[in-house]
């Protein structure tokens, strides 16, 4: 199973990026691939087919009509089946004995 987190935006284009986040986020969305959306970026989570189909398809969402994409990606791989997005975050909150505070602001439950 592939953790991925990528973020991709045009930098040429100035501050408003936004449009183009939304871009790549309506393609991550109808892929069908698990993912979190974060502040600086988004993690999928899948085979590793799966998941760089999905950054593939983003790059050609925006190489239409931008000249220029930079993008950051950080991915780690482990042999198995099970879900990781989640489960990483509840072992650290097992070992602490509570509830982290990993959903933008949100109080923990």
């Amino acid at each position: 199973m592939v953790l991925l987190e990528f973020a991709m935006n045009p930098p040429d284009r100035g501050d408003g990026l936004s449009a183009y986040v939304a871009r790549i986020l309506d393609v991550i969305d109808r892929s069908g691939v698990p993912y979190q959306l974060t502040p600086m970026g988004t993690i999928l989570e899948g085979s590793f087919d799966e998941v760089m189909k999905v950054v593939g398809d983003c790059f050609r969402a925006l190489e239409q009509d931008c000249p220029r994409i930079g993008m950051n990606l950080k991915m780690d791989y482990r042999a198995g089946p099970e879900s990781r997005m989640r489960s990483k975050v509840a072992a650290v909150e097992e070992k602490l004995g509570r509830k982290l505070n990993v959903d933008c602001g949100s109080s923990p439950q």
